[in-house]
């Protein structure tokens, strides 16, 4: 069965980042067309430690623009890790292009001191 290229392009990345990350945790991001949710991912244990996601009660109690979503949403995640004492992370874009709301999510964590 023929896998489609956005799966063989995310497998890629994700390969590469895992040969030079070690004893880092992963962020991975998904999204749709109108959301963004992201997870740390302990890949030793195979454990998300932390998520944040814009299905949230909270924020979808706000009406913003989708850019403006996916920079709360990094606000979010970033306190959270902080809580957890996590700052060392990789950023795994998955399939998507790092632009947009990719971007912007990621700019925000490193502003709110996730280190990667």
């Amino acid at each position: 069965m023929k896998i489609n290229n956005k799966i063989k392009r995310k497998l890629r990345n994700r390969k590469k980042l895992k040969g030079v990350n070690i004893n880092r945790y992963r962020i991975s991001v998904s999204k749709s067309l109108n959301n963004l949710s992201a997870q740390i991912i302990d890949d030793k244990q195979q454990k998300t430690l932390v998520s944040a996601s814009s299905n949230e009660k909270e924020i979808r109690s706000k009406k913003v623009k989708k850019i403006e979503k996916s920079s709360l949403i990094g606000e979010i995640l970033a306190k959270r890790a902080k809580d957890k004492k996590i700052n060392e992370v990789y950023f795994d874009r998955g399939g998507y292009k790092y632009h947009g709301r990719i971007k912007i999510f990621a700019e925000t964590l490193r502003k709110n001191g996730l280190k990667f």
